[in-house]
């Protein structure tokens, strides 16, 4: 393993003044997978005072002193040096009520959630690893350290983080910690919303996303109670071969790995069950759009994902079902009301959801969509005009050609605009101003 020139500065002065130390947790288990890891974390026989002292003239910060926890800031970086420690009881199914400080490396490793995160790197002594992890990596396995039902006793959340690497590794998840899971999912009612949703945009973006919410479904419904109805809900229509629950995991599992577009497939048909009909033996889902569009709002809000997300999601999920054509004229329309950011996005949301649908309808979806995009690169290539913002005219040029200031300066501009979408006339200066002075 290599570790930054900054790690190494930290677990030698630790050694240097008697006390053992080691990168620990996901920097271990990301270098080991040939992954950049985010942040490094350091354990240490060192007491949090004991810390201070080795560093005193480096910037500290003693973010968490009650679990053994202080910050070295170091070349603008923070690093994590943890005490070896043994955690009390979880009263609350998130943090100890109390620690106990130990001399023991294996016993800090054995309070960890799962084996791949409970090995520790010392440049001179190597991987402490007790408990599996390195097999456990090379099988590509979630694998609880210890018990698994103690383990989401302790920490509900972790029910949450095995779903996540599972899907962002693409390890499977051992059968002992698999049955945990599901034993224990009432558990994540104990957890901040917050904390749900952050792993589960983390979840959502992985490459195994669609499997492990479908293994796992009884987890995810119980975060998302509303996603129970969609699950071995039959569509009854030409255009769909799977049930609105599978239909959806797989639009997932079609779209790019972006939180608001896989947020978006997950959420977009949710309001199926409740729109649907029918008519001699064939199903109907008139207004689902717009009532998925609510429930998104609804569901994205309760677990308190930030305002832009929820905005964006919903309005890609109102606008899913919307008929596009490659007309250069209705793409320049649909890039006045939604902005190119949002055609985008909605093309690719269309993508997914047509990729997901009964094979003998995919192929003409996904041609014209292909067509859409290619009209819409062209359009935004060549500069046409779409907005006000782009029209070769202004207000001032309008009051210069004799028209009086007022509301109908605005209506005149507008009328315009709608010309040059449609192509009736050129985004040209003097073409617009003499339409101007015929009206």
């Amino acid at each position: 393993m290599r570790i930054p020139a900054q790690v190494e500065y930290i677990i030698s002065a630790l050694e240097q003044s008697g006390y053992g130390a080691y990168a620990v947790g996901g920097c271990v288990r990301d270098s080991l997978l040939g992954r950049e890891p985010v942040d490094w974390d350091i354990c240490s026989s060192a007491l949090p005072w004991q810390v201070r002292e080795c560093f005193r003239d480096d910037k500290l910060i003693e973010t968490g002193l009650k679990h053994g926890t202080v910050t070295l800031m170091l070349d603008g970086r923070p690093f994590e040096i943890t005490a070896y420690r043994v955690d009390g009881v979880y009263s609350d199914n998130r943090r100890p009520d109390e620690v106990t400080f130990t001399g023991s490396l294996r016993d800090d490793l054995a309070r960890r959630d799962f084996t791949v995160n409970a090995m520790a790197f010392n440049p001179r002594t190597g991987i402490a690893d007790f408990f599996g992890g390195m097999d456990d990596l090379k099988s590509r396995l979630i694998r609880c350290a210890g018990d698994p039902d103690k383990r989401f006793n302790e920490d509900a959340l972790r029910i949450m983080r095995a779903l996540r690497f599972s899907a962002v590794l693409g390890f499977s998840i051992e059968n002992g910690t698999a049955d945990a899971i599901l034993r224990n999912k009432h558990l994540l009612h104990n957890i901040a919303a917050e904390r749900i949703a952050a792993e589960l945009g983390k979840l959502i973006t992985g490459v195994r996303a669609s499997e492990v919410m479908y293994d796992f479904t009884p987890v995810i419904v119980e975060i998302i109670p509303m996603l129970g109805e969609m699950v071995g809900f039959a569509q009854n229509t030409k255009y769909h071969h799977l049930d609105v629950w599978r239909h959806t995991l797989l639009s997932v599992k079609n779209a790019p790995e972006d939180v608001v577009l896989r947020l978006a497939m997950l959420l977009h048909d949710v309001g199926k069950p409740r729109r649907y009909s029918e008519q001699n033996g064939t199903g109907h889902f008139h207004g689902h759009a717009e009532v998925s569009a609510e429930m998104a709002r609804k569901i994205l809000t309760e677990l308190k994902f930030d305002g832009r997300t929820v905005e964006t999601v919903t309005r890609l999920i109102a606008l899913h079902d919307t008929r596009l054509s490659p007309r250069p004229e209705d793409i320049r329309r649909r890039l006045n009301r939604y902005g190119e950011d949002t055609l985008r996005l909605l093309i690719e949301v269309k993508r997914a959801d047509s990729a997901a649908k009964a094979p003998a309808f995919r192929r003409e979806r996904l041609d014209a969509l292909d067509k859409i995009s290619a009209q819409l690169d062209r359009i935004i290539k060549e500069r046409q005009c779409f907005s006000l913002s782009g029209l070769a005219v202004d207000g001032s040029d309008l009051i210069a050609a004799g028209m009086a200031r007022g509301p109908e300066i605005g209506a005149a501009l507008d009328r315009l605009l709608n010309m040059v979408i449609d192509g009736t006339a050129a985004n040209d200066r003097e073409e617009l101003l003499r339409l101007v002075k015929r009206q």
